[in-house]
């Protein structure tokens, strides 16, 4: 008879304590880009954030990352924090009195004209435009909704600014506010090696990029552009600069009416 193995029930599996280092749940840093996240999960903080450049950046404290745990700011035993709609519905919303003081904290911690934005599937589209607004202020404050959303009071009081990242809905804000913070940190200065990039990439100046090569300059029959290897800087701007607008005519032709708007069939 074969003898089974002992089974050791689930295993339980901790966050490393590295991300959790990155985080500072202190006063925010002065001369530092500041960003603080409400949110009932913390622990998905810094997330990606933690990695590559964001990551160096926010070790170097070029910019600074604290999570202020909705839950903590709960009513009663169970710190609950949401409540059935008004008036009857489906789902639950995160109530008023729990959301508020947690903005509180937030606003005593941040400098004077904080943005306050609000992660929700009704607000403003999220664009470069905007990133490079944030990137200019001292910081941000970000709420991650879940559930149905929260009190409508709450975004009357405070005048928060509600931000969408495209016409979807997620189940909750982290993810959205990743990927602002990831958008607007390489914006900072001395985040990114070479400045000079963010020039020329997408979006930065309303059209899309040029198409990238790199070596071999033969891959499987294909090879790189002749004008890329030429050595005439002159002709190869001229060259990526028409590529970016067929890039953006054929990819984006909202894009490019919107940055042709007497010519847009040229």
């Amino acid at each position: 008879m074969v003898k089974q193995p002992k089974s050791h029930g689930l295993k339980r599996i901790s966050l490393s304590e590295k991300p959790t280092s990155l985080i500072t749940n202190n006063e925010v840093i002065k001369g530092s880009w500041n960003v603080q996240i409400i949110t009932l999960f913390p622990e998905a903080f810094p997330g990606v954030l933690g990695l590559s450049l964001t990551g160096k950046a926010l070790q170097h404290r070029i910019w600074t990352l604290s999570t202020i745990n909705l839950r903590d700011f709960g009513i009663g035993k169970h710190k609950k924090v949401d409540d059935t709609p008004s008036g009857g519905g489906p789902g639950l919303v995160i109530r008023a009195d729990v959301l508020g003081p947690a903005i509180e904290k937030a606003l005593s911690r941040a400098e004077t004209s904080t943005p306050l934005v609000y992660l929700s599937p009704r607000g403003k589209a999220f664009n470069q435009s905007l990133a490079q607004n944030w990137s200019k202020t001292r910081g941000i404050i970000l709420i991650c909704g879940r559930f149905e959303g929260i009190d409508q009071r709450v975004i009357d009081h405070y005048g928060v600014e509600e931000v969408s990242m495209g016409d979807f809905v997620m189940t909750g804000g982290e993810i959205a506010a990743q990927a602002m913070i990831d958008t607007t940190v390489r914006l900072l200065p001395n985040v990114l090696g070479n400045q000079d990039s963010l020039m020329t990439e997408s979006h930065s100046s309303g059209l899309l990029e040029h198409d990238q090569f790199t070596r071999p300059d033969d891959w499987k029959g294909q090879k790189v552009p002749k004008i890329l290897t030429s050595g005439h800087h002159g002709k190869i701007e001229s060259w990526r600069e028409n590529q970016s607008k067929s890039n953006t005519k054929r990819y984006r032709a909202d894009m490019w009416e919107k940055a042709n708007p007497i010519n847009t069939k040229g």
